[in-house]
């Protein structure tokens, strides 16, 4: 037996937890793990076995001889809707020093339950009011409940809860919450997919006597006001509803008992008087009936408040299971101070700019009386910094009925902040706010995967900060901010930053969702085109003509083929498709040449720092360049993952197209000598990492000119959204490293280190987002969360730390880390779909020595490339035939490495006009 490796729980398709999944034949995935510090060298994977048993007269055992673990075929025959099945795993491998293959010990069991398969499973209709539709205003929460009796001598042997509602909802089973989820079904393309949801409630009921259940709905994004610019409200229906199918096994014969949503219920309306998710929440303890949950109406008390509901029609979307895991609040955060400001109001600071919510402890005052939270991102001249805020008012408010309110959160809105200003609060009376006061934060709980570290504590902060803007900003959909009047699926800022999302989180599940929201809504129009700028699409014509745009719609190809490097789901890039072909083949607006029509209007490389704030789009780059370079670049990409799904004549298509399309832009931006029309560090940038020149030397002189603009800038960022994620990664590639490390390591502004001098806690939209006197930047489109300008991150982690896939799911590893600046060690650790990965190296200035400290995941192998001074000194890299390859297990590198020789070329200098004085320099 292999002895020292043992088998992870498996999984199921990318979902989180396999109970409630919505396919017949899951594909089925183990991560391997050694046993203490111990790891079988050089171990592959020859064979495997999937333990299953489906009910007491199913037992089976499938052999299967293959080296894959990972999304392996379902072996057994479909499953049914409803149906339960426990599984194990055990692989077979051996190491390259063995004959014989041994097998692992079992895996624990997983238990993987299927959701409602079928359209025809749901029994249940949706429930909304039978008033009026309110067609203007917010629409208020309301209350829908049902109570039931179970047979007196039954048992409740299972109860499931099939549920999703026209809004936000929270569901309960005798005053009990179901579930711990926040603003569920979450966002999507509600017109063509909705997300439901299956809890095991079976613990919550009462075997004899009354049961209720219980369901709250708010607006959520589905009719709440949405988008900028006052935002629309209603955008797919002007009425919350409610759909709920409960379905109770009873007693050892397996009689069911089932209770659905129709009009036999009754609602009301909430205590929670308003709910949006930009404007905030209101709740009014004086309208509460806190036993509206948990116990049944009595007939002789006046009961008018509950009102008959009305049946609507069933949702023509199509009901999802989804792979996803819910939103949920994942940490609780203190306060660090509480402040007065200059005008007098009282400010509460957490310390960090979070996405979530408050919760009050304990609150009591005379009825009527009034507490209200405002929240924002920062303080400008001592006071709460609204203005960025738009026209969200980001309030939530209680208002007291003379009784003491225990736990009081609000339930369905979130708020992006780190600072809230409290109203009505009197520490005297009510206690203290840094006792009484916590922020809940929220974001869709996806697993941790990756981790990096270094010597600088500012690089550190750095990377902290991008993570938190990530998990800010993966709330249901990746979205672009989570405080303004905005917080929308914007295709170009998760196209740039999947790579380093991939790291730092299993996304597999709620980008592979997203994605096919992405793809319903882009197919329903015959052009092709994806939606604009945002997925759900919310943006009205009138605002933004349906156009179509390099960078954000490549999403449709970039990001799926990103997924597919990370975790090797093949199935997900068939599934998507049809969508890039579309994109590829009818979406682009075309010139004569085959590349972009020049006279379209690109967004480009947004948010150049040199643009006016006013003016995000006036950047030094061309925006046709970059749609053509972006254009060569997915064309490319096509003919890969056409190989991949052995689509073998769209593969010669597209390497065709390729091949014609890149000689098209060499003869329309690229000089003989290699030096590009737009003399831009983008336009440089994305022709060296696309390798759009035609030969080494050209590249060598764009890579020089390259060096010489970032010198000329000081070291100071020069590129926006197309730029930023890739300029490091190019001055590497070209052999410059060390003029990578002193851009990252450069604290002027506009610099990655500038926002951390002025104590940011996330990645801001601007680089300069607050001017150094404090104040904010002027431009209307400010925020201090957006994840998009952190994806520089990547760079820490393929070049800093050294690791990056070199096949699809990392089954193949490139192990290649490269010193510079001032850091003389770095670590990464990294959940691949096989297993743990981990990288740590050091220098030993004194010794000149290099040493490194690797851990493979069994049925893997990596690419070893170790540093070498000579070759960074004359700025060549080491290319991959000059690695070494090695299997699974520990190992440990150490080579001459002259530090002092190469540190001695720190820090690369500045090239500034010969009657201007040196300034000196700002390094972090």
């Amino acid at each position: 037996m292999s002895s020292q490796l043992s088998i992870e729980i498996p999984s199921v398709e990318q979902h989180s937890t396999g109970f409630g999944i919505g396919t017949a034949a899951p594909r089925l995935s183990w991560r391997f793990l050694t046993i203490a510090d111990s790891s079988p060298c050089n171990w592959k994977q020859t064979a495997y076995e999937v333990h299953i048993v489906r009910s007491e007269s199913q037992d089976e055992t499938y052999h299967v001889t293959s080296t894959e673990s990972v999304l392996v075929p379902w072996p057994s025959t479909p499953l049914q809707s409803r149906e339960s099945a426990q599984i194990r795993v055990r692989a077979y491998g051996c190491s390259a020093a063995d004959d014989k293959a041994e097998p692992t010990a079992w895996s624990p069991w997983r238990t993987i339950e299927c959701g409602l398969l079928d359209r025809s499973d749901w029994v249940a209709r949706p429930i909304a009011s039978s008033s009026e539709p309110q067609p203007d205003g917010p629409l208020r929460p309301l209350r829908f409940r049902k109570d039931f009796r179970l047979s007196a001598t039954s048992t409740v042997e299972k109860a499931r809860l099939y549920i999703t509602s026209l809004g936000v909802y929270r569901a309960f089973v005798n005053g009990h919450l179901v579930g711990d989820q926040c603003l569920a079904p979450g966002w999507t393309s509600y017109r063509h997919r909705l997300n439901y949801q299956v809890f095991d409630v079976a613990s919550l009921l009462n075997a004899e006597g009354s049961n209720i259940l219980a369901v709250e709905v708010a607006e959520g994004w589905y009719a709440t006001r949405l988008g900028f610019r006052g935002g629309r409200r209603q955008l797919y229906g002007d009425r919350l509803a409610a759909l709920a199918q409960l379905e109770i096994h009873v007693g050892h014969g397996g009689d069911q008992f089932t209770l659905c949503t129709d009009s036999t219920w009754t609602c009301t309306p909430s205590a929670i008087v308003r709910s949006e998710l930009y404007d905030g929440e209101i709740y009014d303890a004086r309208e509460e009936d806190a036993s509206w949950n948990c116990r049944s109406l009595d007939p002789y008390v006046d009961n008018s408040s509950w009102n008959s509901v009305q049946e609507i029609d069933f949702p023509t979307a199509t009901l999802v299971a989804p792979d996803a895991p819910p939103v949920r609040v994942t940490e609780e955060i203190t306060p660090i101070s509480v402040q007065k400001t200059p005008s007098g109001a009282t400010v509460l600071d957490f310390g960090q700019n979070l996405v979530g919510r408050l919760r009050v402890r304990s609150l009591k005052q005379l009825s009527g009386s009034r507490v209200s939270f405002i929240h924002a991102e920062v303080l400008e001249n001592g006071e709460l910094g609204i203005r960025p805020l738009r026209h969200a008012k980001c309030t939530d408010e209680i208002i007291l009925n003379g009784t003491e309110i225990v736990d009081w959160s609000p339930q369905y809105t979130f708020h992006g902040f780190r600072y809230v200003q409290v109203n009505g609060w009197d520490e005297e009376r009510d206690g203290s706010l840094l006792v009484n006061i916590t922020a809940l934060v929220m974001h869709t709980d996806m697993t941790r995967s990756g981790w990096f570290s270094c010597s600088h504590p500012m690089i550190n902060k750095l990377h902290d900060n991008a993570w938190w803007s990530m998990r800010g900003n993966f709330l249901s959909i990746p979205t672009d901010c989570p405080q303004r009047d905005e917080r929308l699926g914007w295709t170009g800022d998760i196209q740039v930053f999947c790579p380093s999302a991939n790291f730092l989180y299993n996304t597999a599940g709620m980008l592979g969702g997203w994605l096919q929201d992405v793809a319903a809504e882009q197919l329903k129009e015959k052009d092709g085109c994806v939606p604009p700028f945002v997925v759900p699409n919310v943006i009205s014509e009138e605002l933004w003509p349906h156009t179509p745009q390099a960078v954000w719609d490549d999403v449709v190809i970039l990001t799926p083929w990103a997924l597919y490097l990370s975790y090797g789901d093949r199935d997900m890039l068939g599934r998507q498709h049809e969508s890039m072909l579309a994109w590829i083949d009818r979406g682009i607006r075309r010139g004569s040449d085959g590349l972009w029509d020049p006279d379209l209007w690109q967004l480009g490389d947004w948010l150049d720092p040199a643009a006016p704030p006013v003016e995000p789009g006036d950047a030094r780059t061309s925006g046709t360049l970059v749609a053509d370079a972006y254009l060569v670049h997915i064309t490319f990409v096509m003919s890969e993952i056409s190989k991949v799904l052995d689509q073998e004549q769209d593969a010669i298509r597209f390497k065709a197209d390729y091949d014609r399309l890149k000689a098209k832009f060499q003869a329309k931006y690229i000089a003989p000598s290699g030096l590009l029309v737009g003399d831009t560090q983008t336009a440089l940038s994305l022709a060296i990492i696309y390798d759009l020149h035609s030969t080494s030397e050209q590249a060598k002189a764009a890579a020089s000119r390259l060096v010489q603009l970032v010198r000329q800038a000081k070291f100071r960022v020069a590129t926006g959204f197309a730029g930023t994620p890739i300029i490091t990664h190019a001055l590497t590639k070209s052999g410059y490293p060390q003029i990578a490390y002193r851009m990252l390591q450069e604290k002027n502004r506009p610099s990655w280190m500038y926002p951390i001098t002025m104590g940011a806690t996330t990645v801001w939209e601007r680089w300069d987002s607050m001017l150094p006197d404090g104040s904010i930047n002027p431009g209307e489109m400010t925020s201090f969360n957006h994840y998009a300008l952190g994806s520089v991150i990547n760079w820490l982690h393929s070049t800093v730390a050294g690791v990056s896939p070199l096949s699809a799911g990392w089954k193949q590893v490139k192990v290649a880390p490269i010193p510079g600046g001032t850091i003389d060690s770095a670590e990464a650790k990294y959940d691949t779909p096989y297993g743990r990965l981990e990288c740590r190296w050091s220098i030993e200035s004194e010794a000149d020595i290099f040493d490194m400290a690797l851990l493979i995941p069994p049925n893997t192998r990596a690419l070893v490339i170790l540093p070498n001074t000579e070759k960074l000194m004359k700025h060549t890299i080491s290319q991959e035939d000059e690695g070494q390859w090695v299997g699974s297990g520990h190992h440990n590198f150490s080579v001459p490495f002259k530090w002092r020789d190469y540190s001695s070329e720190w820090p690369p200098k500045t090239l500034i006009p010969i009657m201007r004085r040196p300034e000196p320099d700002n390094i972090a």
